[in-house]
C-alpha cells in the first residue's frame, strides 16, 4: 500500500544508531529529508564519515534539545517509548514513528506481516520459504534480517513483502496495513519495556491488524485465548477475515493439527511427521504459514512442498555437532521463558541446560516440572545467573554457576555423557555479554567446534 506521504524537505530525528535506525537515515536522505541521526552511545566512524557526506547532523553519547526540533521522530526498537525525547515530543505533539511505519508509506507489493512472542523468525522464515518455492517474488525483513527500508527500491507490484514485526515496531505506527496478519500466541516478554503490565504488551502485539479493512486476511491462534477473544472481537466488527489455526481441535474454516494430520479447511495436506522442523511448537508455526501462504494463492502443491522441505532457521533448536555421542544444540534465539519451554518439550534425551544473559522481568515458575524431569545438569551464565540459580538450580539434579557463555559451553562438556543434549537455550537477552542473540549463538557454535 502506497499512502499519500512525502517526506521532502520535512525535518525527521532519528533516534537510534543501529541497523534500523541506520537503514531509515540512508532512506529519509534519500527522499530528501533534513535528517539528524542521534544516539545514546557512540556511532561508528564509517557511519559519521557518511553523514558528514550526505548531510546529516549527528548526536553522540546523548540526546539533547534539538532532537525535538522536526516535523517528525523515528524511533529504532532499542529505544524504549520512555526514553527522554520520545515523551518529550509526545508532549509536545510532535508525531513518533517506527522505522517500519515509515517505510511501509512506500513499501509496494503485497505485505504479510507475523507477530507473536515466540516463533516469529521460523513463521516468517517458512512463509519467504514457500513464496520461492512458488516462483514468486519474495522478501523476507524486519525484525528477522535487514529492515524493510534496505529494500524499497526493489519492491515491484507483484513482490510479496514477509516481515517480521515485533511489539517495539508495533508500539509507534499509525498507518501500517498488512495484506495478511498473523498473530502466533501472546504470553509475557518484554515486560521490563512495558512497565511490568502484560496488558500493554499485549496491546501493542495486536496493533498488528488495527488498520485492516474489507479483503484483508488476519490469520490468528485460536488455542491463546487472549489472542482468539481479542482478533474474534475484532474480525465481527470489521470486514476483515479471520482464519484460525489450532493444535487441539479441527477447526473447518482454518488450519488444524489433530490425530497426526495437518488439514487446511476440510482439506489433508500431509502428516504432522512430514513437516521439515521438529517440535510441537513448530507444527503450530506451520498451520499459520499454511493459511498465510493460502492467502496470498499458493496452492496446497506448494504448500505441502514447502512444509516438508524446510529446514528451519540458524540459533533455533539448531545442532550444531555431535561429540562422543553428546549432541550440542543452539538455540540462542530463545529469549524468553516460553522459547525455554517450548525448546526443552523438543527432547526426549537427558539434557544439560544453559541459561542466562539480562533478565527481562521473567517468571521461571513454568519451567520448574521440565526442568525436574528433564535437565540432568542446570549451568547459569552471565547477569542473571543469580536470578536463575535462587528459581531453577533446585529443580535439577545438578546445578552451577559462571560468569561467561564460555565457561558454560566448558562445563557443559565436562559433566554430559554419551546420549546427553547439550542445550543452550538462554531465556534471557543477550544484551549483557553479547550485541545480540545472533552473536551469542555464533559464540557458542564456534566454541563446540573447537571440541
Amino acid at each position: 500500500m502506497m499512502h499519500e506521504r512525502t517526506i521532502k524537505g520535512k525535518r525527521v530525528t532519528v533516534l537510534g544508531a543501529a541497523r534500523s535506525g541506520w537503514a531509515v537515515t540512508k532512506f529519509l536522505v534519500r527522499a530528501g529529508a533534513r535528517v539528524m541521526l542521534s544516539d545514546s552511545g557512540p556511532i561508528d566512524h564509517a557511519t559519521m564519515v557518511w553523514c558528514e557526506e550526505h548531510g546529516v547532523i549527528v548526536e553522540t553519547n546523548g540526546h539533547t534539545k534539538a532532537t525535538l526540533s522536526a516535523d517528525f521522530l523515528v524511533v529504532s526498537p532499542g529505544v524504549p517509548s520512555t526514553a527522554s525525547p520520545v515523551r518529550r515530543a509526545l508532549t509536545l505533539g510532535i508525531p513518533v514513528y517506527s522505522e517500519l511505519e515509515i517505510a511501509s508509506w512506500y513499501a509496494k507489493g503485497q505485505v504479510v506481516a507475523i507477530t507473536g512472542t515466540n516463533g516469529k523468525t521460523t513463521t516468517t522464515s517458512l512463509i519467504g520459504h514457500m513464496m520461492k518455492t512458488a516462483n514468486r517474488q519474495v522478501i523476507v525483513a524486519g525484525n528477522v534480517g535487514t529492515p524493510l527500508s534496505d529494500h524499497l527500491k526493489e519492491l515491484r507490484r507483484d513482490t510479496v513483502v514477509v516481515l517480521e514485526v515485533s511489539s517495539f515496531q508495533l508500539d509507534h505506527i499509525d498507518t501500517f496495513c498488512p495484506s495478511v496478519s498473523v498473530v502466533l500466541n501472546i504470553t509475557p516478554d518484554h515486560l521490563d519495556r512495558y512497565g511490568g503490565s502484560f496488558e500493554r504488551y499485549a496491546e501493542s502485539k495486536l496493533r498488528i491488524y488495527e488498520n485492516q479493512s474489507a479483503g484483508d486476511v488476519v490469520v490468528y491462534n485460536y488455542d491463546d485465548t487472549l489472542v482468539r477473544e481479542r482478533v474474534e472481537h475484532f474480525v465481527t466488527t470489521s470486514e476483515v477475515r479471520g482464519l484460525p489455526f489450532s493444535r487441539q481441535v479441527h477447526l473447518s474454516n482454518g488450519a488444524s493439527a489433530v490425530e497426526g494430520m495437518i488439514r487446511l479447511q476440510e482439506r489433508t495436506l500431509l502428516r504432522t511427521e512430514e513437516l521439515g522442523i521438529p517440535g510441537p511448537h513448530n507444527v503450530g508455526n506451520s498451520l499459520a504459514a499454511a493459511l498465510a501462504g493460502q492467502a496470498v494463492g499458493l496452492s496446497d502443491e506448494v504448500l505441502r512442498e514447502s512444509l516438508r522441505g524446510f529446514a528451519g532457521v540458524d540459533h533455533r533448536l539448531e545442532i550444531v555437532r555431535r561429540v562422543e555421542g553428546v549432541t550440542y544444540v543452539n538455540d540462542s534465539k530463545a529469549t524468553n521463558v516460553n522459547s525455554l519451554w517450548y525448546a526443552l518439550h523438543s527432547f526426549k534425551a537427558p539434557i544439560v541446560l544453559l541459561v542466562g544473559g539480562r533478565d527481562k522481568g521473567n517468571d521461571y515458575e513454568i519451567l520448574k516440572p521440565l526442568i525436574t524431569s528433564k535437565v540432568q545438569a542446570l549451568i547459569a551464565f552471565g547477569e542473571s545467573a543469580p536470578k536463575v540459580m535462587k528459581e531453577l538450580g533446585p529443580c535439577s539434579k545438578h546445578a552451577m554457576t559462571v560468569e561467561t557463555l564460555d565457561e558454560a559451553a566448558q562445563a557443559a562438556r565436562d559433566c554430559a555423557k554419551a546420549g546427553d543434549v547439550v542445550l543452550l537455550s538462554p531465556a534471557c537477552a543477550s544484551f549483557d555479554l553479547f550485541s545480540n542473540y545472533e552473536e551469542r549463538g555464533m559464540r557458542f557454535k564456534s566454541i563446540v567446534e573447537s571440541f
